[in-house]
Parts: structure tokens; sequence; C-alpha cells
């Protein structure tokens, strides 16, 4: 099993001769031992530094202001989510981070919204507080989506399938991307709190752009290292649909965000979940099951997996496992 992370070329995969993208396809899933991997991209760092600045801006709002553009019944996937409420699986003490979460809006009539109305849900973006952010960041999702399909096609290849694989589930999925501030932890309510705990990602993979501050940290076997990027690079990590479909060949990338001792500030990031269609079922793919390998899990639809897991971290409204006032 590797411990260490790769970083591979996206726009030289799509570009090479044979040999070239076999390289990279192998790369990859070496790298993914980890659950991590680090990519270039043709994603504008000008563009970025517009999205991270609008946010910026809505994150030093007031509270109230910031509770505005709250998105009630969304269970964590649109709108703001506040401090003290996502509480990763593993623990019973919430994060201390706020989000804003903003997805594809869905017509009114399609299948999948008349099927799944609890998942297809309405933007709510705090316009009238930063003017521009609407435009700005649906136009990041589009962008961010775009380089994770494409970057899908490589890992298809790796798990013997067809490189177009991904490019029938994905479009219509509940992919979501999500602004993550992580305040200075010198302002959190006691010494219990982290910015994340560890914890691992409900989707096929996730994309971070960018962070503002170190804190990110990888899980391997021989302990925790730190998430160092080239420049302009951004990182992908796996997620738990992604291990469930390929029989555990590719883990799920565990990680979480903390801030060492000496360190001050906030940090902001913005990552992007992807998912298939709800009414996708996840099951072995028959490439990744062999004799040596035998079917480790059962079919579930992509659907009640992420319901599973959004109550296991605190997200579903009505039936909150951990209340922050009992804290």
């Amino acid at each position: 099993m590797s411990n260490k992370v790769f970083d591979v070329d996206l726009l030289a995969f799509e570009g090479g001769n044979d040999a070239k993208r076999r390289s990279i396809v192998d790369g990859v899933m070496k790298s993914l031992e980890t659950g991590f991997v680090y990519s270039a991209h043709d994603i504008s760092q000008h563009f970025l530094d517009d999205v991270y600045g609008k946010l910026e801006d809505f994150f030093a709002l007031t509270h109230n202001q910031k509770e505005s553009a709250v998105a009630d019944g969304t269970n964590g996937q649109r709108g703001y989510t506040g401090l003290l409420v996502e509480t990763a699986a593993i623990s019973d003490i919430p994060d201390w981070k706020e989000m804003l979460n903003w997805g594809q809006d869905t017509p009114t009539g399609h299948p999948l919204k008349k099927k799944y109305p609890h998942r297809y849900h309405d933007n709510l973006f705090p316009e009238d507080l930063v003017p521009g952010i609407t435009q700005t960041l649906e136009k990041f999702h589009d962008e961010v989506l775009g380089i994770q399909l494409r970057f899908l096609r490589i890992i298809a290849l790796g798990l013997g399938c067809n490189e177009s694989f991904f490019d029938l589930c994905v479009p219509g999925g509940a992919t979501l991307s999500r602004a993550i501030h992580y305040p200075d932890m010198h302002l959190a309510p006691s010494q219990s709190h982290v910015w994340a705990e560890e914890h691992g990602d409900i989707n096929l993979i996730t994309a971070l752009p960018r962070s503002t501050a170190r804190g990110l940290q990888i899980k391997t076997v021989n302990g925790w290292i730190d998430a160092s990027p080239p420049e302009d690079h951004l990182i992908i990590n796996t997620g738990i649909m992604l291990e469930h479909i390929s029989n555990g060949i590719i883990p799920t990338g565990i990680h979480r965000v903390v801030a060492d001792s000496e360190q001050e500030g906030d940090r902001l990031s913005i990552v992007q979940f992807c998912h298939p269609a709800p009414w996708t079922i996840l099951s072995p793919l028959s490439s990744c099951v062999t004799p040596e390998r035998p079917q480790k899990y059962a079919p579930i639809t992509a659907a009640d997996r992420l319901d599973q897991v959004l109550w296991e971290i605190n997200l579903l409204e009505e039936s909150r496992r951990v209340d922050e006032s009992q804290l």
C-alpha cells in the first residue's frame, strides 16, 4: 500500500499518446491507495481569486446576516449551515466550521426531482449581501464538475471500465459544492473541538482547488501526513461510493482538518462532492470482483447510502443525533 500522494497532469492525460495515458492511469491508481491524488488543471487562478474573495466577504458578515441564507429543510445541502452542526460519524463533538452549500438547479418536472424531492433543492445565494456571488458560484460549480468528470475517466480506465463509464451516471447527480470557513481555533468553545474530525466523504470523488491555510491531513497506514499539493494543483480524494463500486480496490480517503498549536487565524476552502444520480445502483463492478477479492459490498442505491451518512454526520434537521444546546 502506498503512503505517498502523487501529482499527475489531467491535461497531459487528455493530450497524450497511449503510453502516456497508461502511465498516468497507473500513477493515479497507485496514488489512490491513499485515497488522494494531486492534479494539474485548467481552471483560471484569477477566477478562483474572485470566488474566494466573494466567499470571504460572506463569511465576514454578522451571524444574523449569514443566518438569512439558511435554507430550511435541505439538510445541509443548500444555503448556510452554522457553527457546531456537522459532526463526524466517529464523534459526538461538532466540528468548528460553518458552510455555504450550493449545486445545480434541476428543472421543474424533471423525473429525478419528482422521484427524489428531498434530494433536489433550490439554491439560496446571499446575493443581496454579496452582489455578484450567485453567478460566480454557479460558474465555479460547473467548472469544477467538468474537471471531476474528466478525472473520473482516468479512474474508469484504472478500474477496467470504458473511459465514459461515469459520464452516464454522474450528470443529474446531487453533486454539491461547499465553501467551508474554519474560524480561529482560539475562538472555539472548548479544546475538544477541531476544525473537522477524521472522516471520509460520501460520494465518488471530491475536488479541492485551493485553501487559504494549512490544516488538511491525510490518514495513511503510517499515520497522518499533511496534504501538500504543488502550487496551482487541485486535490482529489475518494469517497465511500467509489470504494463501494470498486469493491474496495480504491479506499475512501480518510482525512481531517486541524490547526496546530502555533497556528493562528482562520481557514477557507471550497470543495465539491461529485455524486452519481440518486437512482444509481451502487454495486461492485464485475472487473473488481475476483476469486482473490470476492464481492465485499451488497447493492444499495446512491440515494439510500447518502441518507445513511447524512444522519451519521448530524445534518438531518428533523433528527439530529447531536444537539448543540446540550453540549
